[in-house]
């Protein structure tokens, strides 16, 4: 038995506190590594003669204090005399350890709220912190936020992907603002949230301000764009990316004839339209899109001439096969968009922009440190014909 499990159960028996059990062990641990280290960095140990014939030598210490969950820890950082020593035990000017700070904001990705993660901590560390003082911890996040959206990002993507979704922000006062968000997929089929901003209403004026952004930190090809079909998007991302190809939401296409048919005959129409663009060939897809129009512009005349009058409907036929069902809808983004806002609606609403950044910026850091380096679906057996058609870009 060690003689710190001896003291946790003494401590036990009293029906003490074992946190100080905890500091007092881990403050005997790093001050003693603090020691260790400046041993092996003189490369003599302290009352060695051959230390006075080596050229350097220790020179005292100064007190350091570190926060930790477990109590304040006195640390007697040592020094050598010719001040060559940096020791690697604990950061420069660090003055308390992660634990909490990493909590607080690993709570808060999660969308607990401010008043929430007080009241845990309270629980779990016997001190009380107000909301306030919580918030203050996330906002070592600020920097973070600076350095996303300034980032470089690479020369090309294979597709880039728009969507926006609406979160709860108070400015004077409280309403649902438009998040616009852009995921791009690389040649080897890597993901990243590319860039994002924050605005009243979802507008094609807007959108053209992010695509602006990429191209000013990078970007200077993307072979195809995928969104919802917002009017006037077009014209916006050609006017950036005038070599670029559109493809809108077919996915988004069928939920808006599903709004303008008469329920009984919802599923077979749907049936219909999904067979335009889940054909083997753009050919075939085609000869779908006829059928679909003969059979139901009787019925449905509008929705007929909506969709006949739609010239972005086949542009993921163009590409690889083998991508097609990556391209065709903006689902890829739309899931993600969700994820972020069932996070978000814990909070039920941001006091301010910044902290809505900081809570957006840490969703967008997980997802793309979850996927730099995995490769979406069909994109592997597709790198060849891509590198292909950025060739003839």
């Amino acid at each position: 038995m060690t003689q710190f499990t001896t003291d946790i159960m003494q401590a036990l028996v009293k029906k003490e506190d074992i946190s100080e059990v905890f500091r007092v062990h881990l403050e005997t641990a790093v001050n003693t590594l603090l020691q260790t280290e400046l041993t092996a960095f003189l490369d003599y140990e302290k009352h060695d003669r051959i230390g006075f014939n080596s050229g350097n030598s220790r020179n005292g210490a100064y007190t350091r204090t570190l926060h930790t969950e477990y109590g304040d820890l006195e640390l007697s950082m040592p020094r050598d005399r010719n001040g060559e020593f940096n020791q690697q035990t604990v950061a420069p000017y660090k003055r308390s350890n992660d634990t909490l700070e990493s909590f607080v904001i690993h709570m808060f990705q999660k969308g607990v709220t401010m008043s929430e993660i007080s009241e845990l901590i309270e629980k779990m560390y016997g001190h009380h912190y107000t909301p306030q003082t919580i918030s203050n911890m996330t906002k070592a996040m600020s920097e973070q936020v600076e350095a996303f959206k300034s980032r470089p990002l690479d020369a090309r993507y294979v597709c880039v992907y728009l969507d926006a979704t609406y979160i709860s922000l108070k400015r004077d006062t409280v309403s649902k603002e438009a998040v616009y968000i852009a995921v791009g997929i690389r040649e080897d089929g890597s993901k990243e949230v590319l860039a994002y901003t924050v605005a009243p209403t979802e507008s094609a004026f807007v959108w053209e301000e992010v695509l602006l952004d990429l191209k000013e930190r990078g970007v200077e090809e993307v072979l195809l764009f995928i969104s919802d079909g917002l009017k006037g998007i077009t014209d916006r991302i050609f006017a950036v990316f005038p070599d670029a190809k559109y493809q809108a939401c077919c996915v988004h296409l069928s939920r808006g004839i599903a709004h303008k048919v008469r329920v009984t005959d919802r599923k077979e129409i749907l049936d219909d339209f999904k067979s335009v663009y889940r054909a083997e060939s753009r050919e075939l897809g085609e000869s779908a899109l006829i059928a679909f129009v003969d059979k139901w512009k009787t019925a449905y005349p509008k929705v007929t001439k909506s969709v006949e009058a739609n010239s972005y409907i086949f542009t993921f036929y163009d590409f690889p096969k083998s991508i097609w069902r990556s391209i065709y809808s903006t689902n890829l983004i739309e899931s993600f968009s969700k994820k972020v806002k069932k996070y978000s609606k814990r909070k039920e609403q941001f006091p301010n922009e910044d902290s809505l950044d900081r809570f957006l910026v840490s969703q967008f850091e997980i997802y793309n440190q979850n996927f730099s380096t995995r490769c979406h679906i069909g994109f592997d057996q597709a790198r060849a014909e891509l590198s292909e058609m950025f060739k003839q870009a």
